[in-house]
């Protein structure tokens, strides 16, 4: 009997993705719907909609309540889940084989929620009290503001949460609305990785999404230009000062990102870096950070420090101060060693049938493309020193955003 394909794409009548890799030597399935919407896609006075509707998905549908889907995830054993972005909204379930059909089934029934006023209303108190803790976050409250400042009213400054005022003004009216645009089968990618039986799971998808309609739903792509800004916040109830830095960096199109994976990972990973050995090993600061994040057609660096206020100047200058001078002092063994470590978290994700399925998703929603594993690692093994020292040099000239937070 022939081996099954690596990788199969369908595209069903009313134009839902499928994009699926079997594996017939996994011990599990992982499956999910990546639905392309987040809070970038929201209209300004809707901000937060999209979370607040990943929560409404888990309320209950026209065949079954709130409890009979959480009974029926336990039921099978399933480790599932979800997580609204600024652009992605996925919802996804890892399970035995023999249970991959019903967790199917429980998922495309979840995409059609019953969104009734009462479950809007209660889960509203929901959402605004996990508005409030988080914003007793530090770091939360401190990038939450530096992407608007970075953004300057570009609407991927949003606030994933959204406001106190944004969600607590939401009527299900709008929710709906919304749902009906967005949550169309031609903006929504499933995706499939590990033991699947992939006749079955197509014939499974046809049949449970039949009633879908399509809208024709798109993302606006305004441009946006980012400036050097700065901003500061005072709380009083706070014992830390807190720094934020954003910079232009390469999008999840761009064949940059791997160098700019491999640069955020020399200058700014948890331990080992050059911000670790600038600022955490010496005392200096309780942490320093640096990451690069690659979004649809937009990327940057984001950088985080907490120190005592009273060294807040000293660690700003010696956190800018790093990134300057990145350019003329990078060596090929930072290049080889950030590498491999980024090589080894690749092909430890990817092995897994979750971490596979969540690629598969990802992949196809930015690229429209199938990336295996070994041509991932591909692309990331060929990046040299001087394709890292290049995004390096463009990090002191580029515009950027500092935030900070503090007691004064």
């Amino acid at each position: 009997m022939p081996s099954p394909a690596p990788f199969s794409h369908h595209v069903l009548s009313h134009g839902l993705n499928v994009v699926a890799a079997p594996d017939p030597l996994a011990h599990t399935a992982a499956v999910g719907f990546f639905v392309k919407t987040g809070s970038r896609d929201e209209p300004t006075p809707l901000m937060g909609v999209s979370h607040f509707l990943e929560h409404m998905m888990f309320k209950g549908t026209a065949r079954r309540s709130a409890e009979d889907v959480n009974r029926e995830f336990d039921e099978i054993g399933a480790n599932y889940n979800a997580f609204t972005s600024q652009e992605n909204t996925v919802y996804y379930a890892q399970v035995l084989p023999e249970f991959t059909a019903r967790a199917v089934d429980l998922l495309a029934d979840m995409m059609r929620p019953a969104l009734r006023e009462d479950d809007f209303n209660m889960e509203k108190n929901v959402i605004l009290e996990e508005i409030g803790m988080y914003q007793d976050r530090p770091q939360w409250r401190l990038q939450d503001t530096i992407l608007e400042t970075f953004c300057a009213g570009h609407p991927l400054g949003h606030r994933v949460l959204g406001t106190q005022e944004s969600v607590g003004s939401l009527r299900v009216d709008q929710m709906r609305s919304y749902f009906e645009k967005r949550y169309s089968p031609d903006n929504i990618v499933f995706a499939a990785a590990g033991k699947i039986d992939l006749p079955a799971l197509l014939q499974s998808l046809t049949a449970l999404t039949r009633s879908w309609q399509p809208s024709g739903s798109t993302r606006q792509y305004d441009p946006l230009t980012p400036k050097v800004q700065s901003c500061a916040m005072a709380d009083p109830k706070l014992s830390r000062h807190y720094l934020a830095v954003m910079l232009p960096g390469p999008s999840a199109q761009d064949p940059q990102r791997f160098a700019a994976r491999i640069l955020a990972d020399i200058l700014g990973d948890a331990e080992g870096s050059r911000l670790y050995w600038a600022l955490a090993d010496p005392g200096l600061a309780d942490e320093a950070d640096l990451s690069h994040f690659e979004q649809d057609r937009f990327g940057c660096y984001l950088g985080f420090a907490s120190c005592d206020p009273d060294r807040g100047a000293q660690v700003e200058f010696l956190f800018l101060d790093t990134l300057a001078n990145a350019a003329g002092t990078l060596t090929a063994d930072e290049v080889e060693r950030a590498r491999n470590k980024i090589a080894t978290d690749l092909t430890l994700n990817g092995e897994s049938p979750l971490g596979h399925m969540r690629n598969l998703g990802s992949h196809w929603i930015y690229l429209q493309q199938y990336l295996s594993l070994e041509e991932e690692l591909e692309k990331l093994l060929a990046v040299r020193l001087e394709d890292v020292q290049s995004l390096a040099a463009q990090l002191r000239s580029a515009p950027r955003t500092i935030a900070r937070l503090g007691p004064r």
